[in-house]
């Protein structure tokens, strides 16, 4: 029996001999984790969205009115995700939700019917763009501690570079064979591909190897890492107050993103100019994933949210009165620094903040936070364009709320490190 035991152990305890930290590999998968949640995110379904409403012989309505549902239902997901990944680790609950949702998609590519393609749409939201969203940002945490915000806006460039590359791929597989066969394709990916390179490379933690936290953290600091109870974490201030921020840059992000053309023909621009302003913000979004992920050694997370949110203010303020291709160039650098910005914050600010006893269900209980808000995005926009005929009230609207939640980030006390 002990024999067992150590021929067991020996492939984790070969985790110490390697040239560096093991947490870089655990960071690196859970990049691609993130690629993969590609076919359960709303960029990743518009890729084949006008050729699945020809098959299926839906309108537009009825197909976002499913898209809606299938978000709000999916977002429930995250709860659920984050207790597992607590208690069986992320190793093997990274290689199920993979199987699950490669499966998923595989199934979707041969479906012809409403009511099972809703229904694999619920899937796909769930355990895309929460399940395997939440296991992808909580391996990160559970590997790291003093270098946490370092890793994450690595990560942060690594997902967004990434994605930067899927979405043309998938593109062009759409329109060389079908959105069938491209959807199959990434479903043979996730179950043949992303599914065994977890069970390989991926470890519950650096304890479950022999190893420490993270090569060069003092004892001090490995003993000041917190240990917050999911209701303990949920009963803070903080926790709410950076929650409700992410979720609405998030809320703002996806309207924006969804009806952006419309928006600057409104304003009286052509689509290219629509089309080079996701290019700025895309690159831009990089940009402010390294500038965040600095800032963040620098700075306190209270106020690099403070000056994302101002940020983010100042855009939506100034989005309404654009008048020429310049001022469109600046409102995409802006928006996308904020979003970079965002993203490590978020990444990073709950593992810091309440530690790895169970980091699952507290990053669980933000991701759906921030699933629920981009779903209601792009429909308090279109309310909005259809009450007044213009978008620019939600926008003024949008921009105070974002303001006092920058005011709020400022001002909130994080919780103590060390509970008594």
């Amino acid at each position: 029996m002990t024999n067992a035991l150590t021929d067991l152990r020996r492939p984790f305890g070969a985790l110490s001999r390697v040239p560096f930290y093991y947490g870089w590999v655990m960071m690196g998968a859970a990049a691609l984790a993130m690629v993969g949640t590609l076919p359960g995110r709303t960029q990743g379904l518009g890729l084949v969205t006008e050729s699945l409403l020809k098959d299926l012989h839906l309108d537009r309505v009825g197909f976002a009115q499913m898209n809606l549902w299938a978000t709000l239902l999916g977002s429930l997901f995250c709860l659920g995700i984050g207790r597992l990944v607590d208690q069986l680790g992320s190793r093997v609950v990274l290689t199920l939700v993979s199987l699950a949702l490669g499966g998923a998609v595989l199934t979707m590519s041969g479906t012809s019917s409403v009511v099972p393609m809703f229904l694999l749409l619920v899937l796909s939201r769930g355990l895309g763009q929460s399940a395997l969203s939440v296991v992808s940002l909580t391996m990160v945490g559970q590997w790291f501690k003093r270098r946490l915000s370092l890793a994450m806006g690595m990560y942060s460039v690594l997902l967004s570079m990434g994605f930067m590359a899927a979405f043309p791929l998938v593109g062009s597989a759409v329109l060389a064979h079908g959105w069938r066969n491209a959807w199959a394709g990434i479903g043979w990916c996730l179950v043949l591909g992303l599914a065994p390179l977890g069970l390989l490379l991926v470890r519950r933690g650096p304890e479950d190897c022999g190893l420490s936290l993270e090569d060069g953290a003092t004892p001090e600091e490995t003993r000041a890492a917190p240990d917050f109870t999911w209701l303990e974490a949920l009963w803070t201030p903080a926790f709410w107050v950076f929650a409700l921020a992410s979720s609405t840059y998030n809320l703002v992000a996806s309207g924006i993103g969804l009806f952006n053309e419309s928006i600057l023909a409104e304003r009286g621009f052509e689509a290219g100019i629509y089309h080079r302003s996701l290019v700025i913000t895309a690159l831009m979004s990089l940009v402010g994933n390294f500038l965040g992920g600095w800032l963040a050694s620098k700075w306190s997370v209270n106020r690099l949210m403070a000056l994302a949110m101002a940020l983010l203010a100042g855009a939506l303020l100034g989005l309404p009165s654009l008048k020429t291709a310049g001022q469109v160039d600046v409102f995409a650098v802006v928006m996308g620094v904020a979003g970079g910005f965002v993203i490590v914050i978020f990444f990073s600010f709950w593992a810091k903040t309440f530690g790895r006893a169970q980091l699952g269900r507290i990053q669980g209980t933000a991701q759906m936070m921030t699933v629920l808000a981009s779903a209601i995005g792009p429909l308090l926009l279109a309310k909005c364009h259809a009450w007044t005929g213009s978008y620019a009230a939600v926008f003024y609207s949008l921009a105070g709320v974002v303001s006092l939640l920058g005011l709020a980030a400022w001002c909130v006390r994080l919780p103590r490190v060390n509970k008594e």
